[in-house]
């Protein structure tokens, strides 16, 4: 893999598409337990190595675990939780169902898909 940063492979692709390459936005994740953890440099940059990063909102760790993912659900579900408890007074049972559908469920799914919770369908 270094071999085809170093040959600049990637930066000569992006001149000919007449696009500008950001080396410092690229980072290197080291999967699995009996990784090397070798470095990377790219167009004379070290590319940075991370533990997890964040992907079109999916939480993606070197581990392959899913833990993270879910603790950022469950968080998200109790913030639209408290959300609705501040800024609705009057809450009948009918407007707090239709809230709890539109606004936490969903969220809620997403971790129970994943075998952390599961969910109890009102």
């Amino acid at each position: 893999m270094q071999s085809d940063l170093c040959t600049g492979n990637l930066v000569e692709r992006f001149n000919e598409w007449q696009m500008r390459f950001n080396a410092d936005k690229c980072k290197v994740m080291h999967m699995g337990f009996n990784n090397k953890q070798a470095k990377y440099d790219m167009h004379y940059v070290q590319l940075e190595c991370v533990s997890e990063k964040k992907d079109l909102g999916v939480i993606i760790s070197g581990d392959l675990k899913w833990e993270k993912q879910c603790t950022e659900a469950v968080n998200k579900a109790n913030r639209m939780l408290g959300m609705i408890k501040c800024n609705f007074i009057h809450r009948s049972k009918e407007t707090i169902i239709l809230l709890y559908k539109s606004l936490v469920r969903l969220t809620w799914n997403i971790v129970a898909r994943y075998g952390v919770l599961t969910t109890r369908r009102i």
